[in-house]
């Protein structure tokens, strides 16, 4: 089943709405966790088989309508000098606390070759997804990378992140960057992704003339740089802790679908936004810790809902609001696709 086009038609004339989660392939799941007994988090991202083997394991129990690349978000700020381990969590050796700091960063390598393992992993993905499952890339959004690059993530009030926007640290960081992040969407690409996931965790952090201002004209370069190189493959923006008025303000041509956390009202971003978009998401991932019986009734109601409101469905892919979250029961995971493929129907 497509997710972009040819979805799956069932003998009563009907047409199935796709799923994919967010890191469906990680720590919840055991097919992971055997990997990880003898390969630390860098190295299963690191080498290509593992990265397969990783991405692959949710297709082949969950059956997923799409695979996404397994790796981390991070990787530029190594490629960028600033010295990234786990441990478990992403640790910087180094932060960007003033415009000094951005200016003599020193790369570890041209972005071409230091990507070229994710390009490898695509590649091995291809030969081994079956043709129906669409396969994504990943990168980090700008405004995400650079708070990690700031601060280290983008929890709490980012005080330190947001007074870059007015000391030069943020468009120093962008021009940077610009290069080395599209590179890395590139290299994926290369290696067979049909559409990349940029991926924008920290966007709602900002006010919304900051967005604005600053954070959107710097997606839009990167957007517009990459649909020159790469024209017909897929761009899915996601953004976290947004309003609808910041997916009001985004106007990009470049971008095919919105991905939308669980804030947000799905009928509301269907019906506002699908001549311009495919939306995608925003199943809340708590709920998947919930006992079978009452997440059952909870996607049945959620369904109930959405029929109910004339929505443009084919304009639809479901998933959840944000990633599927550590110690998620696999049960509910597999129940939960599982329930989506025999209902989700329009």
């Amino acid at each position: 089943m497509g997710l972009f086009n040819d979805r799956k038609k069932y003998e009563d004339g009907k047409t199935g709405v796709p799923v994919w989660f967010m890191r469906q392939a990680g720590r919840y799941h055991d097919h992971y966790q055997q990997i990880k007994k003898t390969s630390h988090f860098m190295q299963m991202c690191k080498t290509p088989t593992l990265a397969r083997d990783v991405t692959m394991g949710p297709i082949e129990e969950f059956h997923f309508d799409a695979a996404i690349l397994f790796s981390d978000l991070l990787f530029p700020l190594e490629q960028m000098g600033l010295g990234l381990t786990y441990a478990p969590g992403p640790k910087l050796e180094k932060h960007l606390k003033t415009l000094k700091d951005v200016e003599t960063l020193e790369f570890t390598a041209q972005p071409a070759q230091f990507y070229s393992f994710q390009r490898e992993a695509c590649a091995l993905l291809k030969e081994s997804l079956p043709k129906e499952v669409s396969l994504l890339g990943f990168v980090g959004a700008p405004w995400t990378l650079y708070t990690y690059a700031v601060e280290g993530g983008h929890s709490g009030n980012l005080i330190d992140p947001k007074l870059g926007l007015y000391d030069g640290r943020w468009e120093a960081f962008c021009d940077k960057l610009y290069d080395n992040l599209l590179e890395e969407m590139n290299q994926q690409v290369l290696g067979g992704a049909q559409a990349i996931c940029l991926f924008d965790t920290a966007a709602g952090e900002c006010a919304f003339n900051e967005y604005t201002k600053d954070i959107l004209p710097q997606i839009k370069k990167i957007t517009k740089a990459f649909k020159a190189l790469h024209p017909e493959t897929k761009i899915i923006y996601y953004s976290k802790s947004t309003h609808i008025h910041y997916l009001e303000a985004i106007e990009d041509k470049n971008i095919d679908v919105l991905g939308i956390d669980w804030r947000m009202d799905l009928g509301t971003c269907l019906k506002k936004f699908s001549d311009d978009y495919m939306i995608q998401g925003n199943f809340d991932p708590a709920l998947l810790h919930l006992p079978w019986e009452k997440l059952e009734a909870k996607l049945s109601t959620w369904w109930s809902e959405i029929q109910q409101q004339d929505l443009p469905l084919e304009r639809w892919i479901c998933g959840l609001g944000h990633g599927v979250l550590q110690k998620t029961p696999e049960q509910n995971v597999f129940k939960t696709v599982e329930f989506i493929h025999k209902n989700f129907r329009y």
